[in-house]
């Protein structure tokens, strides 16, 4: 499974960068506005889903590495942060 979150996170990669490549140098007509359009409907799902986790970052060593992990990687990020483990009640 790491290697299907691994994959997700460079094709995620690749494409943040034709994005920013589109806004250096604009594509051909069609192609500049929809590459424009899925990027910023990506950024507004991945910062819906960093608004989303905030709460359940606080406890990390870095939290604010993780929510910019997340901006950047989405869900595959997420997917490869470890549960939190809850304390076992000591029944005595």
């Amino acid at each position: 499974m790491k290697v299907l979150w691994g994959l997700g996170k460079l094709l995620t990669l690749l494409f943040w960068l034709v994005v920013l490549a589109n806004l250096l140098t604009p594509f051909v007509n069609p192609l500049h506005l929809l590459v424009n359009l899925a990027g910023g409907v990506l950024a507004s799902i991945h910062l819906l889903e960093a608004l989303l986790c905030y709460r359940s970052l606080r406890g990390r060593s870095h939290p604010w590495l993780d929510r910019l992990m997340i901006l950047i990687f989405g869900v595959f990020h997420l997917q490869t942060i470890p549960a939190p483990v809850a304390p076992k009640a000591s029944h005595a």
